[in-house]
């Protein structure tokens, strides 16, 4: 038999650029479920992982400029749902991997398997203990706030604290959702704790608004909970609403129900202050005059 007649015949780059132009072409926009598994961030930026299941593995990329995009960072072990294109590669090995746009976790009962199974890690290490709580100034004289620049959050917390008993706010503003809000939140709290940082403030306050726990996920990342225990200015969570509540709620020294609540606890009321002020002067002033009606009698 003559397997040369009407066999094409290619070199190994053509072959492979066919390859690579039939799979790209029939595969758009694919979503894809497995476990995260051989996760690897490149000097570059750009996170090199595997997803598997049972009985097969698929490589997968995420490339640095999508990053940003995240709703998540991915974790060894995650169950995720996956959306991104098929590509290939063939310099030293021919192979084709999935290019993330977007993760996600594969259903809400995994979401919160993962953040239980973190509370428990974190919870053996004591760092949830009473005992570790700092107490906060019972009247500060400047307060640091990890917040979005935009939306009714930061104004919710300056008005607030102005109507109580105004004074200093220095606002570090941060992402507070998405891949790399975590990373921000850190780094304002190493900020404010930093040597170099003139001027630091007595309390620090963590807040966002309200949202979904898929919104709420930078708020449970362990790194953020160490960070939280090991910050020397006393820290109040405000992270959603009433009935959110996340890992660094329980590391914070204090909690706080709404982002407007924890102006609350962080500023007592100037009123309050100024009649306790003007009772304890008239106490003195009449103990000093019976005193003095006494030491005349003598």
């Amino acid at each position: 038999m003559n397997f040369g007649i009407n066999i094409p015949e290619y070199n190994v780059s053509q072959f492979n650029h066919l390859v690579k132009e039939v799979i790209e072409t029939n595969f758009d926009y694919i979503r894809i479920r497995g476990e995260i598994s051989n996760l690897k961030n490149a000097s570059s930026g750009h996170i090199f992982l595997t997803l598997k299941d049972e009985n097969s593995v698929l490589n997968a990329t995420i490339w640095n400029n999508k990053k940003n995009l995240l709703k998540i960072m991915p974790e060894v072990g995650m169950e995720v749902v996956v959306t991104g294109k098929v590509s290939t590669y063939a310099k030293s090995i021919s192979t084709y991997s999935v290019n993330i746009d977007r993760i996600e976790l594969a259903g809400e009962g995994a979401l919160l398997k993962l953040i239980e199974d973190r509370k428990k890690k974190l919870e053996k290490k004591g760092i949830f203990n009473l005992n570790h709580k700092k107490e906060l100034p019972y009247l500060p004289n400047k307060i640091g706030v990890v917040t979005s620049s935009t939306g009714s959050v930061i104004y919710d917390i300056i008005n607030r604290i102005k109507e109580r008993f105004p004074i200093d706010i220095d606002l570090w503003p941060v992402s507070v959702q998405g891949a790399n809000a975590a990373e921000n939140i850190i780094e304002s709290i190493k900020g404010f704790n930093s040597e170099i940082y003139d001027s630091k403030p007595d309390i620090i306050i963590i807040a966002r608004g309200g949202g979904s726990t898929e919104d709420l996920m930078p708020f449970n990342d362990e790194r953020l909970a160490l960070v939280v225990f090991d910050s020397k200015i006393p820290i109040i969570s405000a992270i959603g609403h009433e009935t959110d509540t996340t890992i660094i709620d329980y590391v914070s020294d204090l909690r706080a129900s709404t982002p407007t609540a924890a102006a609350e606890k962080a500023v007592p009321l100037q009123k309050e202050l100024r009649e306790k002020v003007n009772n304890l002067s008239n106490r003195l002033d009449y103990s000093s005059y019976n005193k003095l009606k006494l030491y005349k009698k003598e």
